[in-house]
């Protein structure tokens, strides 16, 4: 039987319009179940505290349970490795981190790409790491503590988390910024403050919800932080790149999900993520751990993810660093 053609453009626009309205629809019914936010640190860390936020956020906005799963290990690569393998249907995120950009160049064989494989969704916040410094060092601003660095070569000990670690790097890529010499002493766990609180180590770079309270109770000197900006929780701590132009170092925190993740599944993450952000009252409990929010599309959040990833490999290249 041969159709009129008015008729078969009718049945062929109908046909083509099948998909578009196939993929409303399942973003309109996303989620109909619960969603796992897998995060590669433990309970009671800083994105696990970033996931929960922003879970119980998104449960209360979209009807279904947002769930944070913990499974810490191999520098956050088996969070990662986890959420490569789950199905692309938007039922597992994971809260990546500057660890999933740093991995990248830190360990030599990974069994993904995470910029190939993870799909960027929504950043979530950043914040800085800060300069700190036991008191008993004769040093107040950041070209004081240059010039007292240059005038002691090997005499300050830095702390850092551990090899590839954020506070790490943030103090390599000082020591490469300003020529300054520093032993490394890695650390595991959360014995860095105290034995810098003890005089055994003499500056740290951490991330500033480590140590601020010792800030705040002048048990520490903060001397400058890490980002661009400087920071609503200490905002008479300057930046690092008010002496050292073109220095800079952050902790940054979003969602990714598995690529091939419908875009209309993501698009609509990233639109409630955006909304949770512009609450006052989620941007306070950012702020209160020296957080700010950073509301950014997909592609912003995936450039980003390059961005860091090609600077930290750049600086973890040129010093050989390997993880431990």
């Amino acid at each position: 039987m041969k159709l009129p053609r008015r008729r078969f453009l009718h049945l062929a626009a109908a046909a083509a319009a099948l998909p578009a309205a196939s993929r409303i629809a399942r973003a309109q019914a996303y989620p109909m179940r619960p969603v796992r936010i897998v995060v590669g640190l433990t309970a009671g860390s800083a994105s696990d505290i970033v996931a929960r936020l922003v879970g119980q956020w998104l449960s209360e906005r979209l009807g279904q349970q947002f769930v944070v799963e913990n499974r810490p290990g191999a520098g956050t690569n088996i969070a990662a490795e986890a959420v490569v393998r789950s199905a692309p249907d938007g039922y597992t995120l994971l809260l990546a981190a500057s660890p999933n950009a740093i991995n990248a160049s830190l360990y030599d064989k990974l069994s993904f790409n995470f910029i190939r494989d993870i799909a960027p969704v929504a950043a979530i916040s950043h914040e800085p790491n800060v300069v700190v410094l036991n008191p008993s060092l004769p040093t107040r601003t950041v070209p004081e503590f240059i010039a007292y660095a240059k005038a002691n070569p090997g005499r300050i000990n830095m702390a850092s988390a551990g090899n590839g670690t954020t506070s790490h790097l943030a103090g390599e890529l000082f020591k490469m910024m300003t020529g300054v010499n520093m032993v490394h002493v890695p650390y595991r766990g959360g014995t860095a403050l105290t034995d810098l609180l003890a005089g055994q180590v003499q500056v740290f770079f951490p991330p500033m919800v480590v140590p601020i309270a010792q800030v705040k109770a002048g048990k520490l000197r903060a001397l400058a932080v890490t980002t661009v900006t400087r920071s609503e929780a200490l905002p008479d701590i300057p930046t690092v790149g008010e002496f050292v132009p073109g220095y800079e170092a952050s902790v940054w925190f979003g969602l990714g999900a598995p690529n091939g993740t419908p875009a209309e599944i993501i698009d609509k993450l990233n639109q409630e993520t955006n909304a949770a952000l512009a609450d006052p009252k989620i941007k306070a409990r950012l702020a209160e751990s020296g957080g700010n929010a950073l509301a950014d599309s997909p592609a912003d959040f995936g450039k980003l993810i390059a961005d860091e990833t090609e600077k930290w490999g750049n600086v973890i290249r040129a010093l050989n660093i390997k993880a431990e």
